[in-house]
């Protein structure tokens, strides 16, 4: 059954993990299906190849314990809201139906993480419209619910995923991609993720989203969309209000 509840629309086959990691396996832990697709093979990254991280993404996956990962194969750097590439996401959608989508922030500076921002919230969209590429596009669905994790950009976030649990084999995750990140015995040149330093600050950085909710370690999201609370009791008595 290729139907899943959570899916992350990432750029790069190590974005997913830097990301939204944490909450993919809090979700897969909570026994629903989560999936990953990543729009690029990462064909213009500094180090690596495409099927070194091919086969990186899938010992992450693993890890990440995802029912399904996918590429959409768009060109890296070359990424766009142009119609074919709705199409091709349309039919992804379509086919396996998420509930959630994550994905990147909107004005993100990297341009195909911009992009797929967009790309991703009109895609929804139009997976919901019965007369898109109906012929060949599949059945319409359901718009998906759309997260942005923050990032690369200061955003007040709409809400804050304890990952506490999860940290550690997030962690885990990110360094199965290891062409990317500090080797000290790598002749490929250096940049900023393959610095001593950037694990640990990855590490750092969910613990201080975690602090703001009162646990160990969190990943924040916003959302553009109003949200619809069932219980708010529930909602305002979490660990937030520790410190009150």
């Amino acid at each position: 059954m290729d139907q899943i509840d959570i899916l992350a629309i990432f750029a790069h086959p190590d974005d997913v993990e830097l990301t939204v990691g944490g909450t993919l396996l809090k979700m897969k832990d909570l026994g629903y299906r989560t999936g990953a697709l990543d729009v690029t093979r990462g064909e213009m990254g500094t180090r690596g190849t495409v099927e070194g991280r091919r086969e990186e993404a899938e010992s992450a996956a693993k890890i990440l314990r995802l029912d399904v990962r996918e590429n959409l194969g768009l060109p890296d750097g070359h990424v766009f809201c142009d119609d074919d590439s709705r199409t091709k996401l349309v039919r992804v959608l379509r086919r396996l139906k998420p509930k959630v989508i994550l994905t990147h922030q909107i004005d993100d500076p990297h341009p195909d993480h911009n992009h797929i921002s967009q790309l991703v919230r009109e895609s929804a969209r139009l997976s919901s419209m019965k007369r898109y590429d109906e012929e060949t596009g599949g059945e319409k669905i359901p718009v998906p619910n759309v997260a942005h994790n923050i990032f690369s950009r200061r955003v007040q976030p709409s809400f804050i995923v304890d990952v506490s649990d999860f940290l550690e084999i997030k962690m885990e995750a990110i360094r199965a991609h290891s062409s990317q990140f500090y080797d000290p015995n790598s002749s490929e040149p250096e940049t900023r993720l393959t610095s001593r330093g950037f694990l640990d600050e990855l590490e750092v950085r969910s613990r201080y989203f975690g602090s703001l909710i009162g646990v160990e370690a969190g990943e924040p999201y916003y959302v553009r969309e109003t949200l619809n609370i069932n219980d708010p009791v529930d909602l305002l008595t979490r660990p937030m209000n520790l410190y009150s």
